[in-house]
């Protein structure tokens, strides 16, 4: 499933959409337990392909602790653009949680996923296609997870497909 990973060096800055996506592709493959991802919307990185999706099913379908919880600046691209993940949050609705943030961190122009508190891709600027990752970095990914605490910490809405009922 991995294309390109000859150009893909760990902690190195890499530039290019596809690889950043292949990046992705290798973070995602190798989370068993819980994803972390802050973006601003979810439009870069191919979430909207066929691979992302079949990814993300096997991750959460593979371990029953398994958890995804996604924090975004803006909802429209994944509410409007992202069939596939909205699917996924609505059957995995107790395992997968998006949130939108407040005002406060709309400034915030970088992405990352973090994979069970060893892994990581980060992109630099959403504007940019350039990122690093590392697999099995636990220092990089605990700093990264610090941010993801006070990214969580300003978040005002998540996002819900299941009514809520008694």
């Amino acid at each position: 499933m991995i294309n390109n990973a000859a150009d893909l060096v760990p902690d190195k800055i890499i530039t290019g959409e596809e690889l950043y996506s292949t990046a992705i592709n290798l973070v995602l493959e190798s989370a068993h337990n819980e994803l972390l991802i802050f973006d601003q919307d979810l439009s870069h990185g191919h979430f909207t392909s066929l691979d992302k999706f079949n990814l993300l099913e096997n991750f959460l379908t593979a371990n029953i602790a398994s958890q995804i919880t996604i924090i975004l600046q803006d909802t429209d691209f994944f509410q409007n653009k992202c069939p596939r993940l909205l699917k996924l949050l609505e059957v995995y609705g107790h395992k997968m949680h998006v949130h939108v943030t407040n005002t406060s961190v709309k400034h915030a122009k970088d992405c990352f996923i973090l994979a069970d508190g060893a892994h990581y891709v980060k992109r630099i600027h959403i504007d940019q296609a350039r990122f690093k990752y590392a697999l099995n970095d636990t220092q990089n990914v605990a700093v990264l997870n610090n941010r993801f605490t006070e990214l969580m910490e300003a978040t005002e809405d998540a996002i819900t497909l299941r009514p809520l009922g008694l």
